[in-house]
């Protein structure tokens, strides 16, 4: 069975964890089949989004695979270790924007893969959370990172410390989720966010996600100068000509992300 389905539709990339019957939590062979479709979204011109969810109603994934590392060595163990990491790093570092459609739980590595993308938009009552520390490890696939820059460092080590499980509407509060939605509601709600977004220019948006992303990680003096660097590889495109053209003209612009 394909543990990670794909589809393109639109200039939207879904992307689905499909291992319902383990709540969809990541065995190896489900991290190499993601590492895989992010690497082919990240050289397709043609994508401008990106949704991420689980197979059915119940969980957006409850994380790694335990039945499966409970069989494993120590090697295998940093094996998968280090396949999570990569794949979330590689989502957190796709060019287009990224929304979790998050449709139930999604805790340890779920969480991870969430707050790696650049939104979450979760259903009424979900659960999430770090639990890794309740299993004697720690969460190792970027969120003692991301959360501590979502929520700051105090309420991340509590949560982390505690593997306290929150809902989705704690989430909203703490600002970890973009918004809550009734379940019937979870794609178009993410659909929307993807179109509201990929009616503007599509070189802009991967720029300006580049300058926010990178500039986060350093001084204001160096981020104002990565704003500056993403300005202007903007200058010379079609598309700032098209969007002015445009608006001498009273209509809306047709970019083409050159």
């Amino acid at each position: 069975m394909t543990s990670i389905l794909y589809k393109k539709e639109n200039n939207i990339a879904y992307v689905t964890i499909n291992r319902e019957e383990a709540l969809n939590c990541f065995n190896y062979e489900a991290l190499h089949q993601l590492q895989q479709v992010i690497d082919s979204i990240s050289l397709d011109q043609e994508v401008r989004a990106v949704i991420i969810t689980g197979a059915g109603d119940k969980a957006f994934s409850a994380g790694a695979d335990l039945k499966e590392r409970k069989t494993l060595n120590e090697t295998e163990v940093r094996r998968n270790v280090k396949a999570i990491r990569d794949a979330f790093n590689s989502i957190a570092s796709l060019p287009q924007p990224t929304i979790a459609a998050v449709n139930g739980y999604a805790l340890g590595g779920g969480f991870e893969l969430m707050i790696a993308c650049d939104f979450s938009i979760a259903v009424e009552g979900a659960v999430m959370g770090l639990t890794e520390t309740s299993w004697a490890i720690i969460p190792g696939a970027g969120g003692t990172q991301r959360l501590p820059r979502l929520v700051g460092e105090m309420k991340a080590k509590e949560l982390i410390f505690t593997a306290r499980k929150i809902t989705a509407e704690e989430g909203l509060e703490l600002g970890i989720v973009l918004q809550v939605v009734k379940k019937e509601n979870l794609l178009s709600a993410c659909e929307k966010l993807a179109y509201d977004m990929m009616k503007n220019g599509p070189v802009a948006i991967k720029q300006a996600k580049y300058a926010i992303t990178q500039g986060m990680n350093t001084d204001m003096q160096t981020g104002l100068a990565i704003e500056s660097k993403a300005y202007e590889l903007i200058i010379p495109t079609e598309d700032r000509m098209e969007a002015l053209q445009a608006f001498s003209e009273k209509r809306s612009p047709q970019f083409m992300g050159k």
